[in-house]
Formats: structure tokens, C-alpha cells, sequence
């Protein structure tokens, strides 16, 4: 499935993570590798922790950090791809609108 902002997503069970000064340390148990993530990407992180749609992570990042939606839309899709591609991240379902 493609990755949009109708689509439902939530954190692959294969990894361990913990926050550090407001910063994330993710460990992919799958590849053994860790990944680093700074404060927005961390509330990311925590908002997908449970499937979540990604229009509802822009929205709520949107309103945390006080940013422009459209820009937000584009960082968060961006980031949520990469921890796709990282096995961090699975699509749950999609739905066009």
C-alpha cells in the first residue's frame, strides 16, 4: 500500500525505544539498528505508538509545534516513509477520500 494522508499506520512490535532530553533512540530488533529522532519527529513517534491516520499526525503536529499544514503535511509523510522503508512503521489500511 501507498503511503498518503488517508492512510492508517502505527509502529511495527519490532523495535524498543526510549526518549533521551527530548529526543528518541529506536532499536529495529530486526536489523539491529538504531535510529535517532529530534522532538517533532518524537511526537510522531508517539502518536503512532497506536494506528493512527496520518492526516490526524499532521493535524495534531500542526497544532503542537504551530506550523503551516501544508509544510507539515509534506515533513510528516516524509518522515513516516522513512520508518516505513526502515521496517518501523506499517501501513494498517488506506482509504481514498
Amino acid at each position: 500500500m501507498d503511503l498518503s494522508v488517508n492512510s492508517r499506520v502505527v509502529a511495527t512490535r519490532d523495535n524498543v525505544s526510549c526518549e533521551l532530553e527530548g529526543e528518541a533512540v529506536i532499536l529495529n530488533l530486526v536489523d539491529t539498528v538504531y535510529y535517532g529522532l529530534n522532538e517533532s519527529a518524537l511526537a510522531i513517534w508517539a502518536l503512532i505508538r497506536e494506528p493512527a491516520f496520518v492526516w490526524e499526525i499532521r493535524d495534531e503536529i500542526v497544532r503542537q509545534f504551530h506550523v503551516e499544514p501544508d509544510s507539515c503535511e509534506k515533513d510528516v509523510l516524509n518522515l513516516l516513509g522513512q520508518l516505513k522503508d526502515s521496517a518501523l512503521l506499517q501501513i494498517v489500511s488506506s482509504k481514498e477520500s
